[in-house]
């Protein structure tokens, strides 16, 4: 018999088990079943109950869960209930139980949803265990289980049907755990700091607060195209001018670009803006909030990633300029000097050796044009000389303005931007900006994104003609921040990949069967 005829085979068992349960006059599918205890619960506060203890107490419980494990044959049987974290062990006999419901118990399958009640003893092997006295079915799995439990490893079908997922490996429930507990310790944090949490349109008319191609969408009643968003800011910071003084909103994103083991077009961040505050004082918070989730989650400053060691007990803060220099692989290279960072021909040349240097080290090269602006440059070089090198956390800040349009200007140099990104593992973790106040600032920002989108830019910012007027009515001085909670959850789960912590990752549609 071929795999698929056996897999139908083992269907077809299955229906008509359900309908021998029927039979039966048992519900098939009940509405709801009400336990004392939760399995962990028992597991916990019992760890220590001797033998002879519970036979003298008696402690009745009504659990319920999935069926992991059967065994036994004759009038008696055990099953192992599971709810995803804990297992709890089942006797069952026919003298207990009676005919009917042993026969239940006999029509049962892998997979299984189940209600016991009875009482709690230890077998011989001193195994904490439920005597069963009565069993009430709740939902059969009518498809086989992944291989015997001994988990799914197929990334494909992983992706795609998370639920056996979920089901088979226990790690990544503990990611998805995990990842609840950032996102709690993260609201929780900024709470403390009296921030509020608000909600702002996924929906937009324009598509702002980042440089980034959007999806498009179209409302039929008011016959108007929209954009999903690809950020919240502009939303935010009208929050501010509102004199909400500190914000923050964990988001959903949609940029319509590529995807790879660090970008889903679909992904969360928290975004902040603090009233009266700029890019140093976040610098500070950051680093405070990154310790408490790491000691709230590891009960340590320390935990690995990918074999690294990564440390949280001791920061490095870079400009974008002194890190390419520090970086630098003058034992390989001419040594760079600071003021050839600072004209657009010495870049280009710059550029060009590093090229020619990548192509015989099997390194990453800069994709550039002569014609291409210094910032564009600079930001060309830190990608592949300096973000593979910045394992533990880094900040890196003083970006070029061009490539931060709504940040405000260094007061000592009105080409560089009061911007910072972290880096830990090699990845960007967090961005963040004193933000423009300056309307008609704003306004020449937005005229020169419009330029460039003219000229082919798809992912330069729209002007947004409301979000100035807001700025008109006064928004006074104020640090923003986004954070990815994906990229944050890979790091504090050792993923190597953005699909192994979003649930339902974006994926090609599969072949048909």
């Amino acid at each position: 018999m071929s795999e698929s005829k056996s897999e139908q085979h083992l269907v077809a068992q299955r229906h008509n088990k359900l309908e021998q349960i029927r039979t039966l006059g048992y519900a098939v599918y009940p509405n709801a079943y009400r336990a004392t205890h939760f399995l962990g619960q028992i597991l916990f506060q019992h760890q220590d109950t001797a033998k002879s203890e519970l036979e003298a107490e008696r402690i009745n419980v009504k659990v319920r869960g999935r069926i992991v494990a059967m065994r036994g044959q004759g009038k008696a049987g055990f099953i192992n209930l599971s709810d995803g974290d804990h297992r709890l062990q089942i006797y069952l006999r026919k003298d207990a139980l009676g005919e009917k419901q042993f026969q239940l118990y006999r029509l049962l399958d892998l997979g299984d949803f189940v209600g016991v009640e009875g009482y709690l003893f230890r077998t011989r092997t001193e195994e904490l265990t439920v005597h069963a006295e009565n069993i009430v079915f709740l939902a059969k799995s009518l498809l086989p289980l992944p291989e015997k439990w001994h988990g799914l490893s197929d990334v494909e079908i992983r992706y795609r049907q998370r639920y056996l997922d979920l089901i088979s490996n226990k790690k990544v429930r503990t990611v998805f755990q995990t990842r609840s507990k950032i996102i709690k310790g993260i609201r929780n944090f900024l709470d403390e700091m009296n921030y509020i949490e608000v909600e702002t349109p996924m929906m937009q008319a324009v598509a702002g607060g980042a440089s980034a191609r959007p999806f498009k969408t179209f409302h039929n009643a008011l016959n108007l195209p929209l954009f999903l968003r690809i950020a919240p800011e502009l939303y935010l910071k009208r929050l501010i001018v509102g004199q909400l003084e500190r914000v923050y909103e964990i988001n959903r994103n949609f940029r319509n670009e590529g995807i790879s083991t660090r970008h889903n077009p679909e992904f969360t961040m928290v975004e902040f803006y603090q009233s009266y505050s700029d890019y140093f004082e976040l610098m500070d918070l950051t680093e405070n909030l990154m310790k408490r989730l790491a000691l709230e989650i590891f009960g340590s400053l320390e935990f690995e990633y990918n074999g690294d060691q990564i440390s949280f007990d001791v920061w490095s803060r870079y400009s974008l300029k002194d890190a390419i220099q520090k970086f630098w692989p003058t034992s390989e290279l001419f040594s760079l000097k600071s003021h050839d960072l600072e004209d657009t021909g010495r870049l280009n040349y710059v550029c060009e050796k590093w090229n020619e240097h990548a192509i015989s080290n099997e390194l990453d090269q800069i994709p550039f044009k002569p014609s291409d602006s210094k910032g564009k440059l600079l930001a060309g070089l830190f990608d592949v000389v300096v973000e593979k090198h910045l394992i533990q956390p880094t900040i890196i800040y003083d970006y070029p303005l061009e490539l931060s349009p709504l940040s405000k200007t260094k007061p000592s140099d009105p080409m560089v931007a009061e911007r910072f990104e972290l880096f830990i593992a090699g990845m960007e973790i967090a961005n963040a900006y004193s933000e423009l106040n300056d309307p008609q600032e704003q306004r020449n920002r937005f005229e020169a994104q419009m330029v460039a989108r003219s000229e082919g830019d798809e992912e330069a910012h729209q002007m947004d003609e409301d979000y100035v007027r807001a700025l008109c009515y006064g928004m006074p001085p104020t640090a923003g921040e986004g954070i990815g909670i994906d990229r944050l959850t890979m790091l504090f789960t050792n993923s190597l990949s953005i699909r192994d912590v979003i649930l339902f990752p974006l994926l090609k549609p599969g072949k048909k069967s």
